[in-house]
């Protein structure tokens, strides 16, 4: 195959194109989900086929085939050139890419244990034993699911890169749902939205230690049909890890995706407010908060070594210092602010064209350990595992809602409370983070579900984050 996709590019080369790469993807990937002592889905699924860009005259062309062989691949090239020849009629601004290394390379996953290797009654017997202790009075459903993804890819252009890539991914978790009086409350393990992912072998299941959590998740529920509301007020709040992740992606990762800045990428969940205006001069948040993209944090979702442009995977601070300092960019967008790529461009797939995603953005730790930082706090509200989001177009007014939360009173975690709900607005949220945990409460958390572009892509990212504690927020339900 490596030798039909560079006969393309050849080709491709002899035509007198601008640039042109060929992207051959072949993915593999086992869900496995258990509901209530029954199993739900078990599938096993094999995808291949190869993507062409072509950049012709400053216009992009694209086009895509499974149909592997090399007349199929020469004619799937031709119409991808033609697209771009079409597209270069109408263009305003011609296309101008940032300088890139031409990498020759190979990468791979590091892991202990190939999932795909382990035997299925075993991955599903370990979800009947999760459901199984989930089971007991007053809970009306129990799930339990895992999925692995295991990808090859294989890049070539006429820039003379030629990348070979292997990745792994391992993920699973758990949720309850306790019901009583026509009212439901929902815990899960490790974290909501199906749990938690890596770019690691089974080792990383083996590791969360599902059953070792199901007796205290199962009594949260529980405990939830009898809690108090959360009550209205404004507060001092301190943030679990799980939602500090999704924190994360929604406030910095999403507005600092240079496309959705520039207005090419707007219509599923809009554009941005971190404009380039802003950039080096907006305080985004308080001197604690440092937010980067580091495409090479060890297990990551966001984890490679090369994006589907070529680009070596790479660290780039978004926020330093509380401060605003950058992008998540590709080589189209990258020399509008003059600078080279930073290695975001990916695709859901063969047979969709790369975009900018977000890798691994995390929330760099700080220095409290989780017991100090609840004792310092005299009054206030402990977040813990998201349950429903909102945020506007822009990405600047946002309202969280959590599965539970405790009150903290004096120091100490106090009562449960039901349907938690914070409000704020973006730079002033981040500006009144006054503590963050340290890197014995750091986790980097795999979120397989981010959705962008039309038609819609899905790519796998994922966030470091720890507890951190934000000033005088607003809580509840407000009328």
């Amino acid at each position: 195959m490596k030798d039909k996709l560079k006969d393309c590019i050849g080709w491709l080369k002899g035509k007198g194109v601008d640039y042109a790469d060929c992207r051959l993807v072949r993915r593999e990937k086992e869900s496995i989900q258990v509901s209530d002592g029954h199993v739900d889905t078990l599938s096993r699924n094999l995808d291949v086929g190869v993507g062409i860009r072509v950049l012709h005259k400053g216009a992009w062309g694209f086009a895509a085939t499974a149909v592997l062989t090399a007349a199929e691949l020469r004619k799937t090239a031709n119409r991808a050139l033609q697209i771009a020849k079409a597209s270069a009629l109408t263009k305003h601004d011609p296309v101008v890419l940032a300088e890139q290394e031409p990498f020759v390379d190979r990468y791979a996953t590091a892991f202990r244990t190939d999932p795909f290797a382990v035997p299925t009654d075993k991955k599903i017997g370990l979800l009947m034993q999760v459901c199984e202790q989930l089971a007991g009075k007053q809970i009306k459903t129990a799930e339990a699911s895992m999925a692995f993804l295991k990808m090859y890819r294989a890049f070539v252009s006429t820039e003379g890169a030629d990348i070979e890539q292997d990745t792994l991914e391992s993920g699973a978790g758990f949720n309850v749902v306790a019901f009583a009086g026509g009212e439901a409350h929902r815990r899960s393990y490790p974290n909501s939205f199906g749990g938690d992912f890596a770019t690691r072998g089974y080792e990383f299941i083996e590791e969360m230690n599902l059953l070792d959590h199901t007796a205290r998740v199962r009594e949260e529920a529980v405990q939830l049909l009898k809690a108090s509301p959360c009550p209205d007020t404004v507060t001092d709040v301190i943030i679990g890890g799980p939602q500090m992740a999704l924190q994360v992606h929604e406030s910095c990762g999403h507005p600092t995706e240079l496309d959705r800045v520039l207005g090419t990428e707007i219509s599923l969940a809009g554009g941005s407010f971190m404009t380039i205006d802003k950039l080096n001069k907006l305080q985004y948040g308080s001197p604690i908060v440092n937010i980067t993209a580091d495409a090479t944090t060890p297990g990551g979702l966001g984890t490679f070594g090369y994006d589907d442009e070529g680009v070596k995977a790479q660290r780039t601070p978004l926020v330093k210092r509380g401060k605003f300092v950058g992008y998540l960019t590709s080589r189209e967008t990258a020399p509008v602010i003059d600078q080279r790529s930073n290695g975001t461009m990916r695709a859901d797939g063969w047979n969709r064209q790369p975009l900018i995603r977000m890798t691994n953005i995390n929330l760099e730790p700080g220095d409290w350990k989780l017991d100090d930082l609840i004792a310092d706090t005299k009054s206030g509200i402990f977040f813990d595992v998201n349950k429903s989001w909102s945020i506007d177009d822009k990405r600047l007014n946002f309202q969280f809602g959590g599965e539970c939360a405790w009150e903290i009173k004096n120091g100490k975690l106090g009562r449960m409370f039901k349907n938690p709900v914070y409000t704020g607005m973006t730079p002033e949220f981040w500006n009144s983070c006054d503590a963050i945990c340290d890197d014995s409460h750091w986790h980097v958390w795999g979120v397989p579900n981010c959705g962008k572009g039309e038609p819609m892509q899905v790519a796998h990212v994922a966030h470091g984050a720890a507890p951190a504690r934000f000033r005088n927020i607003k809580v509840g339900v407000t009328k």
